[in-house]
C-alpha cells in the first residue's frame, strides 16, 4: 500500500513513536513477514540518522528499517489531508489585511532591513468546513510574510499579544479590505490591562534569553536588547496614553544606540529595571479596562464568517 511520500528532515525519530512500514518486510527465506502499511513501535533508536531503527511489531517479532522505509503513523493521516487540497485554492488569496510592521514600522529600519508584513487572512467557508480545515497562520519565510486566519488574530488580540497589537496600529497598511477597515475602527477594545501582563511576559522571556547569552556566551545579541527595552516603552505608552506606539520618536537614537552596541549590558540593564518601575507605576493607575470587550470580537467574527459563506 503506497503512502504519499515527503521530504524527511535529519532529525530523530523519538523513541517509542508508533510507524507505519512503507515497504513489505520478509524473512531471510523470502516468506513474507509484515507488508508494507504494518504499525510497529521504535525500540532503539540509532547513534546515525543514516543507520536503522529497530521496530517492534504486535506480535513481538522486531526488525530494523533505515527512516526513509517507515514513516510516524500519526503524519500518515495528515498526509492523505493535505492531498485533498486543490493547488487552485490558494489562501493567500483570501488575505483581508496586510501591513508592514518590524523596525521599518518602529523607525528603527537600516539599509539591509527585511520589510516585515503581517496581517489576516478569511477562508472560504466550504475550506473552514472541510476535513482538511485551515491553518492557523500562512507563512512565506522568504519574503517575510505572515498571515494569521482571522479567529486566531482576535484570540492573539483578546489576550493583548504585542505582534498583534502592533498590526493593528502600524500606520504602514498596504491593503484592508471592509471587513479589515471594520477591525481597525474597534481596535481600541482589544487595549485593556491585560497590556500589563503580556508585556511583561514577552520582556521576562526576552530577558532570560539575554542572560542566558550573557552567562554561556559572553555576549548578547543587541537588536533584541534594543526590542526588550522598545517593548517596555510601548508598554508604558499604551497604559497611559491608551494608544500603541510605533515609530519610536524620542527614543530613537537611544534604541539604535543600543543596537549598534553603543552601550553596555550594564547601562542596558539599568534603564530596564527604571522602565519595569515605570510600568509597574503606569499598571496601578490605568484607566484601562480590566478585559477586552468579548461580545463584540465574537459578533464580528461570526459577520466576518457569514460573509464567507
Amino acid at each position: 500500500m503506497p503512502y504519499p511520500r515527503k521530504k524527511l528532515s535529519h532529525d530523530f525519530v523519538p523513541l517509542g513513536t508508533q510507524v507505519v512500514t512503507r515497504v513489505n518486510l520478509k524473512t531471510p527465506e523470502g516468506n513474507l513477514l509484515h507488508q508494507a502499511g504494518a504499525v510497529a513501535v521504535i525500540v532503539e533508536v540509532p547513534a546515525h540518522p543514516a543507520q536503522p531503527y529497530r521496530l517492534r511489531f504486535a506480535d513481538g517479532t522486531t526488525s530494523c528499517l533505515k527512516r526513509a522505509r517507515f514513516e510516524p503513523r500519526k503524519q500518515i493521516a495528515r498526509s492523505f489531508l493535505s492531498s485533498l487540497l486543490s493547488p487552485s485554492q490558494d489562501l493567500y488569496n483570501f488575505v483581508i489585511y496586510r501591513c508592514i510592521v518590524g523596525s521599518r514600522a518602529y523607525g528603527l529600519e537600516t539599509g539591509e532591513s527585511d520589510t516585515d508584513r503581517r496581517g489576516i487572512y478569511l477562508p472560504p467557508a466550504n475550506r473552514q468546513w472541510s476535513l482538511l480545515g485551515v491553518p492557523e497562520q500562512l507563512e512565506r519565510h522568504e519574503t517575510q510574510e505572515c498571515y494569521w486566519e482571522l479567529e486566531k488574530f482576535l484570540r492573539l488580540a483578546l489576550r493583548a499579544n504585542p505582534n498583534v497589537l502592533e498590526c493593528l496600529y502600524t500606520p504602514l497598511v498596504e491593503h484592508a479590505d471592509p471587513l479589515a477597515k471594520e477591525l481597525l475602527g474597534m481596535r481600541s477594545i482589544f487595549l485593556t490591562r491585560m497590556v500589563y501582563h503580556t508585556y511583561n511576559g514577552c520582556v521576562l522571556s526576552q530577558f532570560k534569553k539575554l542572560s542566558q547569552d550573557l552567562r554561556t556566551k559572553g555576549r548578547i545579541r543587541w537588536k533584541h536588547a534594543m526590542h526588550l527595552i522598545r517593548l517596555l516603552l510601548s508598554g508604558i505608552a499604551i497604559l497611559k496614553k491608551k494608544e500603541v506606539p510605533i515609530f519610536v520618536r524620542q527614543h530613537r537614537e537611544e534604541l539604535l544606540a543600543i543596537r549598534n552596541g553603543r552601550w553596555n549590558w550594564k547601562e542596558v540593564d539599568a534603564w530596564r529595571k527604571q522602565l519595569h518601575r515605570e510600568f509597574d507605576a503606569a499598571f496601578a493607575e490605568t484607566s484601562l479596562p480590566g478585559h477586552p470587550d468579548y461580545d463584540r470580537t465574537n459578533a464580528f467574527l461570526i459577520k466576518a464568517r457569514r460573509s464567507m459563506v
